[in-house]
């Protein structure tokens, strides 16, 4: 079967009332036989559930869907997508490590790899997203024990050489920790690039629809289980309803994403050339410094789109103001379009001299293009856009 029929059919075993829809397990926690059956669960003899921070059916349908769609082996759902950033940093690295990150991260990232892990004891060294092969080659040291990236980048759409970043961790024998959020599975695939720890915010497009909370990191069964062992022992869980409403999202991830990279593409172009636009940034428009790298390793430019306009704060504030139909929000990937300024939202708490390496000016705003129909958001853009002039 391709990988859209089984992101819908996968599901856990029926019960005696033969349902058709996976039922929500909302429980806690689950009983044993007896005595002996409890004390082989425990001591991992046999597979089965044991308390809902370990292990629960709702859930587990949601990790093995994901793991089908990225080709990885195991995997662990948590609460939200930084948790599962987060484990897989804290799963991983002890005091005395280095890691060598692509500083074009998210924002709470950055607040990880620069706030927490520094007071671990563990170091980092920050390199472009343009940085060449020699240029990575050279930042790994003796203690370098991982390489974490996201491609394309949170906010300014910056595409990493997920080909050539595993070259470097095969030949020092690193971790290869990928962030695929923002191109999800349907787009991307880090494992052919030979990523062996991919990570999401389920919150994104694997919902869809601005819902619930929740990431998952999944890869090789060797790096997942001090992941699963980290999660279990301290407690990110994902909640059964949350992996339901998940679940159930996954079966039409595919569809949506279609919709989405065409919006995205049709408005992306449609911004070019606006009076006040001083910059469209989009993947796949021949204007990215990076589009051919971005052809190469996506199968399609993905649903963001970056713009900076000209005019200060002030002007971003009557833009926002003039807005019909985007909700001004920090989230996306929902069906809906969002936009933010990552300057004073996402990325306000990143250092000054960072953000001005990665281009978040006072100016830029990032939109998350959802399903509306596209000539309805190329016109409201372009209103108030002209109109906050």
């Amino acid at each position: 079967m391709k990988e859209t029929t089984k992101a819908i059919r996968i599901q856990t075993d029926r019960t005696q009332h033969g349902e058709h829809a996976t039922p929500i397990f909302m429980t806690s926690s689950f009983t044993f036989q007896d005595a002996a059956e409890g004390q082989a669960l425990f001591n991992n003899e046999i597979e089965g559930n044991i308390y809902a921070r370990y292990s629960n059916p709702s859930v587990q349908e949601f990790i093995d869907k994901v793991c089908m769609l990225e080709n990885m082996e195991a995997g662990f759902a948590t609460a939200s997508g930084m948790a599962a950033v987060f484990a897989g940093f804290a799963a991983h690295l002890q005091q005395g490590d280095h890691l060598v990150a692509c500083q074009a991260l998210f924002g709470s990232a950055h607040q990880i790899i620069t706030q927490i892990l520094t007071k671990w004891g563990i170091s980092h060294t920050y390199l472009p997203s343009s940085a060449t092969e020699e240029e990575w080659d050279a930042a790994v040291q003796e203690n370098t024990k991982m390489v974490y990236l996201e491609t394309p980048s949170n906010p300014g759409l910056e595409i990493v050489d997920l080909e050539m970043i595993g070259r470097i961790a095969k030949k020092h024998n690193l971790i290869y920790y990928v962030d695929n959020c923002f191109a999800t599975p349907v787009i991307q695939k880090p494992g052919q690039f030979g990523a062996n720890l991919i990570v999401h915010s389920a919150t994104k497009f694997m919902d869809g629809q601005g819902r619930v909370l929740g990431g998952l990191i999944c890869g090789t069964k060797e790096l997942m289980e001090p992941v699963v062992f980290f999660c279990r022992h301290t407690g990110p869980a994902m909640s059964a309803f949350n992996a339901w409403i998940l679940s159930k999202s996954l079966e039409t991830l595919h569809l949506r994403m279609e919709r989405h990279c065409s919006n995205a593409e049709k408005l992306a172009a449609a911004l070019e050339g606006v009076e006040g636009v001083l910059k469209v940034n989009y993947p796949f428009s021949d204007s990215h410094p990076q589009s051919a790298l971005a052809k190469k390793q996506m199968s399609s430019g993905g649903a963001l789109v970056t713009f900076e306009l000209d005019g200060g704060f002030e002007r971003i504030v009557r833009f926002t103001q003039l807005l019909k139909i985007p909700s001004k929000t920090s989230n996306l990937g929902d069906s809906r379009t969002t936009i933010t300024n990552p300057n004073t939202t996402t990325h306000s708490k990143v250092a000054p001299e960072i953000k001005a390496d990665l281009g978040i000016t006072e100016g830029l705003m990032r939109v998350s293009v959802g399903l509306e129909d596209i000539e309805d958001l190329i016109e409201d853009f372009k209103q108030a856009i002209l109109g906050s002039k």
